[in-house]
């Protein structure tokens, strides 16, 4: 689905989420996986684990293992269950990054009239006119 709208914020392109089934599943298993690897985790810390010689090696494996699960749990998330969206964003010139116009290259001094007028246009580089 597609709008004409070429203004600053218009979606430009929408595509709904799959919200398949086998993926909710997935994630269910996944976030249970999780549970057992964080309790196993927790347990390992209340019974000093890491005062053995391969326990603190142990427990590391099982926290990056946690993290690598809830990053899976989030991809399948974010792949399955947010919708894609695409917005029409403002181009603008490389020189726009640094300066407010192209002859105010060379900067303004502060003393030049309004003081705020001038802070603020320092502080905010895309200040409207």
């Amino acid at each position: 689905m597609s709008s004409g709208g070429s203004s600053y914020g218009d979606i430009h392109r929408y595509e709904p989420a799959r919200e398949s089934t086998a993926a909710a599943i997935a994630i269910v298993l996944l976030t249970v996986i999780e549970v057992v690897f964080v309790s196993l985790f927790v347990y390992g810390l209340m019974s000093a684990w890491a005062s053995t010689e391969f326990g603190n090696m142990f427990a590391g494996a099982l926290l990056a293992m946690i993290f690598i699960d809830l990053a899976f749990i989030l991809l399948l998330y974010r792949k399955e269950f947010l919708p894609d969206v695409m917005i029409v964003k403002k181009r603008r010139r490389k020189w726009e990054d640094l300066y407010v116009r192209e002859e105010d290259k060379d900067g303004v001094g502060v003393d030049t009239g309004n003081l705020t007028e001038t802070l603020k246009k320092a502080v905010y580089p895309y200040y409207k006119k």
